[in-house]
């Protein structure tokens, strides 16, 4: 089967079902595996954002998606002469990927008979439950079944090594300026971690709020993890959150490889967000995937 992923997350679910090899066409975001974008074409490609600073791409996003542009451009030509059988996509946020509708369109327009299954987990459940979808869809349940257990199984882990401990209260910042809090799974994280997730909207969409809202929801520990940046982008934006909340514990994390690409290393996620909550009931994060900033 020939797989086309319109969204990272979804790449990485392909590479963890062993479906690498059918992998030919992906975006320009695709970075995990780091051989994604080099064994397979780009057919996604939108605006190289670094060197701008948060408050800049707020603005640019804003304004692209006022005057009804897109964040994303579709290389439709490169995409049809892929003959794809099955297109990842998604419909859940568009300054995250493509939407699914701009895609079917252009398949219509291209006269490309490949089948487009959208991807629009909003928890952690739901998260796994996609990678079941894409092992259906892909001819693998069985390797999905296994990977969702191997999963779970790791999350029951950290659920007895955290039982009965008192549960921080913790808020996580999703981006700096404006400020945005958890929301989606990413609170389902918090708790899975033995933490308890406040100034967030679990299981919804997030919006921007104020600093205030921050302060009022009194954290004791403050997880700053940007969408689209890594860990150094992280640890930059956390000093600027510093500031804005002394109180608190200021902990950076690697946002896309951990927390809000919705994918296997949602799990991984956890794992480190339980090692900053519960350092002594469970082992240390890897290193280069959390900082603490103050």
């Amino acid at each position: 089967m020939r797989l086309v992923s319109l969204l990272p997350s979804a790449t990485e679910i392909v590479h963890a079902l062993g479906l690498g090899d059918d992998l030919v066409g992906v975006t320009f975001e695709c970075d995990h595996p780091p051989t994604a974008r080099t064994d397979a074409t780009v057919v996604v490609g939108g605006r190289d954002t670094r060197g701008m600073s948060p408050a800049e791409i707020d603005d640019y996003v804003r304004a692209q998606l006022a005057a009804g542009g897109d964040l994303y451009t579709l290389h439709a030509d490169a995409l049809s002469g892929l003959a794809p059988d099955l297109i990842l996509t998604q419909d859940l946020c568009r300054v995250c990927a493509l939407p699914s509708g701009h895609v079917s369109d252009a398949l219509d327009h291209l006269g490309c008979r490949a089948d487009v299954l959208s991807l629009d987990p909003y928890s952690l459940d739901e998260v796994l439950a996609t990678i079941m979808e894409v092992g259906e869809r892909t001819g693998v349940p069985e390797r999905a079944g296994a990977l969702v257990a191997d999963l779970r199984g790791r999350l029951a882990a950290v659920a007895a090594a955290v039982a009965g401990r008192p549960r921080p209260r913790v808020a996580v910042v999703e981006w700096v300026d404006p400020p945005f809090p958890a929301g989606h799974w990413v609170p389902d994280l918090v708790r899975a971690a033995g933490g308890e997730p406040v100034a967030a909207r679990p299981g919804s969409r997030t919006a921007r709020t104020t600093w205030t809202e921050f302060v009022e929801a009194a954290p004791d520990v403050v997880l700053v993890s940007p969408c689209g940046f890594h860990l150094p982008g992280a640890v930059e934006q956390a000093r600027l959150v510093a500031e804005r909340l002394p109180d608190a514990a200021i902990w950076a994390i690697d946002g896309d490889g951990l927390v809000v690409r919705p994918g296997p290393r949602l799990v991984d996620g956890v794992e480190a967000i339980a090692a900053i909550l519960h350092p002594d009931a469970v082992p240390a994060a890897p290193a280069g995937t959390v900082a603490r900033v103050a």
